[in-house]
């Protein structure tokens, strides 16, 4: 969400206990960049948010591959991984 809309958005309050050193950065940091603490916890939990979804959204996807038979090999990762740095490079192995 851009600065803009999250103006103009519905807000709730979340309440956190952080430890007491996470609190002074985050303090140092509003003073810095001439924001205000909330909005950093903010943008720091909409990017931690995201990038876990994201993250969770590739675990399905690769059980999904996986239950589909589409995986490549142990040993065909590991014989393409050892040739890396040599001179008898090998392309990258594919899926079924």
């Amino acid at each position: 969400m851009n600065i803009k809309n999250r103006a103009s958005a519905r807000t709730t309050t979340l309440t956190v206990r952080v430890p007491v050193k996470l609190k002074r950065r985050i303090e140092g940091l509003a003073k810095t960049t001439a924001a205000n603490r909330s909005h950093l916890a903010v943008e720091a939990l909409e990017a931690y948010v995201e990038e876990r979804e994201a993250q969770l959204a590739k675990i399905d996807q690769g059980i999904s591959d996986a239950d589909a038979g589409r995986v490549v090999s142990h040993h065909k990762v590991k014989r393409y991984l050892q040739a890396w740095g040599s001179k008898g490079k090998l392309p990258p192995p594919r899926c079924k």
